[in-house]
């Protein structure tokens, strides 16, 4: 089993690079696409910066991560993929490697990577919530089943929690001991970060309450 790796990226030059050598020391990695969803900062060089083997799609203008993940779909030449955030602490090939063996040998739908022992606010987030996790393994027949509106709508990791119930696709949890990520006050400022935090916590509770896709 071939996997793609695909890293939607925006304005991330100062974390891209450790979360490129872990992926691309992986044993199970057969190819990384990055896309630079329209980044204002050194995203793009610094993903130049990095091994060959990496491929790096820019896109104009910021699309949104939907958006981002469907262009690296696109260009993705394996069945399987996996999607992992850009801004990513702590990230090891073993890690990676962890999260592709579950799927394999469990013959899964969906692996879903969850942080552990990372950082206490990025814990107890993902232990309430571990449907909020950007890190994934799935078919590109499942990706395709996806309505892109709504995970434009929603964001992309509730909308694939709702076609995970839909469907009744099976899921496993993998624990990432010692990841975490920037949060969102961190990277935008408090007040920006809030009120970012603030419109994901309304599409939780709105996408609880609706019918799946």
């Amino acid at each position: 089993m071939k996997v793609s790796v695909i890293v939607p990226a925006y304005n991330e030059a100062e974390r891209i690079k450790p979360v490129l050598k872990a992926i691309q020391d992986a044993e199970s990695v057969n190819h990384i696409v990055v896309v630079d969803d329209g980044s204002t900062d050194q995203t793009a060089e610094k993903v130049r910066e990095s091994r060959a083997d990496v491929e790096l799609i820019r896109l104009d203008r910021n699309a949104g991560k939907a958006n981002a993940l469907s262009r690296g779909v696109e260009s993705a030449p394996d069945r399987t993929l996996m999607f992992l955030d850009a801004d990513l602490l702590g990230l090891k090939s073993e890690h990676v490697d962890k999260m592709i063996r579950t799927y394999r040998q469990n013959d899964l739908d969906m692996v879903i990577g969850v942080f552990h022992k990372g950082r206490l606010n990025t814990d107890l987030s993902q232990k309430i919530s571990p449907h909020l996790s950007g890190q994934r393994i799935l078919s590109v027949d499942i990706w395709n089943k996806l309505d892109k509106s709504k995970a434009k709508e929603f964001g992309v990791e509730m909308a694939l929690t709702k076609l995970s119930l839909a469907e009744n696709l099976s899921t496993k949890k993998v624990k990432l001991t010692g990841v975490t990520h920037v949060m969102k006050e961190e990277k935008r400022g408090f007040a920006e970060g809030i009120k970012s935090r603030l419109k994901m916590y309304k599409n939780i509770i709105k996408t609880t309450f609706t019918p799946p896709i």
